[in-house]
């Protein structure tokens, strides 16, 4: 397996530019995740690293070489796509062999690569039966099958998932990941699904417009938020924002708004403009004495907690807090939030400006 480099890739399509100058490592053996909305250019960057599109302009190295103008034959990288893309006609075992056979090795060498294989998949009593008859989560685990069997230097995976129903994906994902820890192959997924990447991925790339938003683990994606896009895209609910005119200077540690002064973290920076104060659902507390208020207009129960969606005067403002605390419609119940968890943004950019949890401030 091997390390993949992207540096300054861009990709055009006439007057479209549809991935621009992304830059980012994919380490070896690392399940790394490209995500964002339809449309953004996570598939033409998956593309591109496979082979099946050629970059306008930008390098990809694999193992250290650069192979960014090379034919996917010599890429020695396998692909799985979203509709399994399996040959109708064959049966199982040599839709996973079909590979094997077609580079010329040996009946008894595939024979046993195959049944290697199956045994991985769990799909040895399936092996002399017909694709057609296959359920979905059965027809991509042979999708797999004739991935791996190649052994390439990485997989490139474009939502293997999503024509799966949703709790069978849910399960698939958890043996995709175990998969992949097995056999500690290099590999590239495309998801929209915020969840499913933050479940199965080591690292992840957030593209947003044709542009990469932020790189990094699961947990620095999630508390470190590098954009309001990103804050916005990343959990469920996504991050509050709170809306205020106002100026900081470089180490101040708190912000006026609405009549109510809230803690932030301190930094280099000053700021004078809009701003949003980012909140995360669950960092945000419901206290009767706390100065910044709000009017409770609905109330989700899910079990242990329950999200409460209040009108503040900078915004709607969903929080996540214990199923035992009363607050009903109409109810009007103050805020407090914890300044470590805050962080704030330039509303035009979209940029963070600081936050405790990236120590700092993001260069925009």
């Amino acid at each position: 397996m091997a390390q993949i480099v992207i540096n300054n890739l861009k990709k055009e399509f006439g007057d479209f530019t549809a991935v621009r100058e992304s830059s980012f490592t994919i380490e070896d053996g690392e399940f790394f995740m490209l995500l964002g909305p339809s449309g953004c250019g996570k598939t033409t960057t998956l593309r591109m690293i496979a082979g099946l599109e050629l970059p306008t302009s930008g390098e990809i190295y694999l193992d250290g070489e650069e192979i960014s103008q090379r034919p996917p034959s010599e890429r020695d990288i396998a692909f799985v796509f979203q509709m399994f893309a399996l040959y109708p006609h064959m049966n199982v075992r040599r839709n996973i062999s079909y590979p094997l056979v077609s580079q010329g090795m040996s009946r008894a060498a595939v024979k046993a690569k195959v049944a290697e294989v199956a045994r991985i998949l769990g799909i040895e009593d399936i092996l002399d039966r017909p694709v057609g008859g296959l359920s979905g989560g059965d027809r991509q685990r042979v999708a797999l099958g004739r991935a791996i069997v190649r052994e390439p230097k990485a997989f490139m995976m474009d939502e293997p998932l999503g024509a799966l129903d949703a709790e069978f994906r849910e399960h698939m994902a958890e043996e995709l990941r175990a998969l992949h820890d097995r056999m500690g192959a290099t590999t590239v997924y495309v998801t929209h699904d915020q969840l499913e990447a933050m479940q199965m991925g080591d690292k992840i790339v957030v593209m947003n417009n044709a542009v990469v938003e932020q790189f990094g683990t699961p947990q620095e994606i999630y508390d470190k938020p590098a954009t309001m896009f990103v804050a916005d895209f990343i959990g469920s609910p996504s991050m509050n924002f709170l809306s205020f005119d106002g100026q900081i200077g470089a180490g101040a540690n708190e912000v006026d708004m609405q009549g109510a002064s809230f803690g932030i973290p301190q930094a280099r920076e000053g700021f004078a403009g809009q701003m949003a104060l980012g909140v995360r659902p669950e960092h945000i507390h419901l206290a009767d004495d706390a100065p910044y208020r709000g009017e409770v207009v609905a109330t989700e129960y899910l079990g242990t907690t329950q999200i409460v969606t209040l009108t503040t005067a900078g915004g709607e403002v969903k929080a996540r807090v214990p199923s035992g605390q009363v607050a009903q419609p109409g109810d009007t119940v103050g805020m407090t939030f914890d300044p470590a968890t805050i962080t704030l943004f330039e509303r035009g950019s979209g940029r963070a400006l600081r936050s405790a949890l990236n120590e700092g401030v993001l260069d925009g």
